[in-house]
């Protein structure tokens, strides 16, 4: 697959534009002569779901690929059968092509490579750069030394090329147990980069293979395949994070004695860090396996999986990344700026509607009984193109409770006994009374509406407007409200290494009022809830006619972008 025709790359048609370092380097390698074309990669291994970080990599490497009219690969690094599942690569491939990365609807797998690895395993053992090894994985490390000491030479680092050869043909046919034998790349043992002090390369497991069953029981490491993978691919430019600089001599080393023509460089960025997130796919399994949450798609977490169900959109995502920079120093993003993104790209364009929450009745005691009539509601006052809707107006209605207060304190501009207020899209309405309950508790507001006042033909001001829903045709529905599922106060994690979970992170509403024209939305649909929000309809517990709604993102934002 290296050997292929010249691509030609193309540079951006601004020249102009400042451009991060990664950029400045292929720049560099295409003025060169180093390579005539951009191939670039992203390579999960389908462990887990994806999260935040991720979606970096992926529109990083996309993203220059189209920048530079080259090619992307979506490959998956599944050299570990011991917690590969079939469930992660599908969850990743719904991920990388929903953020937009066009990997030409080809998956690529480095299983589909394991034959020419062992090939050129058993090349490295005829050039002498390769050997079985008997001690254990306990003992390896015991020998490899430290940052100050050489590592202790392996007793069978002098083995005959020929007696290598037999013990690892051996080894494949699965004439050892787990454990008893692996391959070692022989390079040396007092490298100041302990990665490079005889690596194993190849170890025993006898594991059935999501790809390729059980047709192995050697399985080649990380640190030998991933360059294989590159190299046979033909990538250009292996674009991955900080953690694997301290690994690229190993991976050059590998690439160069197998004698690939076409090696890849490697370029490293810093990773994407979200304060007090989990990330991590041990700490999300535990909470998925504990019942903490409902899946690696619970919109609590920031799997992208999550982000997507909860309501994020790729736009949002790209724009999150593109905030956050490619650089090589370690950094950390608040959430705060990846919610910023997400309202400021669903602002303008979804529909505001009316959702009460946490409703109280209120009764006009003016208007007819058994008359409604329709008003017209803007869909988007920032956005006049998107027109307006029908909802009809009764003598009762729903309110937020907290639209109400008995005795308010001062600048309370919303509804109490006495005050007038400005019922959104209709008229002015004044408190008159409250019905109560045995127990004290308010069950009903009664007040008197000006008919002279309508929106659109009022003479005189009020100060406060509160929105509200027609209880003759509302539908109920059921609404999530979000907190971060980490205790932000105490930080994300306790002394013994424990999380600090939110206790209040989910809310469920199962009595909010919502009008008729959110009854027949869809999973994905979104919208603004005036005054509450941003929601949309969950992919996983919604039914036909009965959505279930997930808060993507209040309203205000802590967040400023300097722009």
């Amino acid at each position: 697959m290296a050997d292929k025709a010249n691509i030609p790359a193309s540079a951006p048609e601004t020249e102009n534009v400042s451009k991060n370092f990664i950029e400045r380097e292929i720049d560099k390698d295409l003025a060169e002569g180093v390579y005539d074309h951009v191939h670039t990669r992203f390579p999960p291994e389908p462990n887990g779901y994806l999260h935040i970080g991720h979606a970096k990599s992926i529109i990083l490497n996309s993203g220059l690929a189209k920048e530079y009219n080259g090619e992307f690969n979506l490959r998956f690094d599944d050299t570990n059968p011991v917690k590969e599942r079939t469930e992660f690569v599908k969850s990743i491939i719904a991920d990388v092509e929903w953020l937009g990365a066009d990997f030409r609807g080809e998956v690529l797998f480095a299983s589909n490579y394991f034959d020419e690895m062992y090939e050129k395993a058993v090349f490295l053992i005829r050039k002498g750069k390769a050997y079985v090894s008997d001690l254990t994985a306990d003992e390896i490390k015991a020998t490899r030394g430290d940052f100050v000491t050489p590592g202790t030479p392996d007793p069978s680092r002098d083995r005959s090329v020929e007696e290598n050869l037999r013990l690892f043909e051996d080894m494949k046919n699965g004439k050892y147990a787990d454990g008893e034998k692996v391959l070692r790349a022989k390079i040396d043992m007092a490298s100041g980069n302990i990665n490079m002090r005889d690596p194993v390369i190849y170890r025993i497991a006898r594991l059935t293979h999501h790809n390729t069953g059980d047709k192995w029981c050697i399985y080649p490491m990380y640190d030998f395949a991933h360059p294989i993978e590159d190299a046979v691919e033909g990538i250009t430019h292996s674009i991955c994070t900080l953690e694997f600089e301290d690994h690229r001599p190993l991976y050059d080393w590998v690439v160069r004695e197998c004698e690939y023509a076409y090696p890849p460089r490697q370029i490293e960025f810093a990773k994407m860090y979200l304060t007090n997130v989990v990330t991590g796919k041990r700490y999300i399994k535990k909470l998925v396996e504990d019942g903490v949450v409902d899946g690696w798609d619970d919109p609590r977490l920031v799997t992208i999986a999550a982000l997507r169900r909860r309501g994020y959109t790729p736009e949002s995502i790209r724009k999150f990344v593109e905030l956050a920079g490619i650089s090589k120093a370690d950094s950390s993003c608040e959430l705060d700026m990846l919610e910023f993104c997400i309202r400021d790209d669903l602002k303008l364009k979804k529909p505001r509607m009316l959702a009460v929450l946490n409703p109280v009745k209120l009764i006009i005691d003016n208007y007819p009984e058994g008359q409604s009539e329709e008003l017209d509601m803007p869909n988007n006052l920032e956005v006049p193109e998107m027109g307006s809707r029908k909802v009809t107006f009764g003598r009762e209605l729903w309110i937020e409770q907290d639209d109400f207060m008995e005795n308010p304190p001062k600048k309370y501009f919303r509804l109490f006994p006495g005050n007038e207020v400005r019922l959104m899209g209709a008229y002015f309405v004044k408190c008159t009374g409250v019905d109560k309950d045995a127990e004290g508790n308010i069950t009903a507001i009664h007040g008197e509406y000006d008919p002279e006042q309508k929106a659109g033909q009022e003479t005189r001001k009020v100060k406060g407007t509160i929105h509200w829903v027609n209880a003759a045709d509302c539908f109920e529905a059921t609404v999530r409200l979000y907190e971060n599922l980490v205790d932000e106060d105490k930080g994300k994690l306790s002394a013994d290494g424990t999380l600090n979970l939110n206790p209040n992170s989910l809310t469920v509403l199962g009595n909010c009022k919502l009008e008729p024209a959110l009854k027949d939305a869809k999973a994905f649909d979104s919208f603004q809830f005036v005054r509450n929000g941003f929601f949309n309809v969950d992919c996983k517990d919604s039914e036909e006619g009965a959505p279930v709604f997930n808060r993507i993102v209040g309203l205000k934002s802590s967040f400023k972008l300097n722009k």
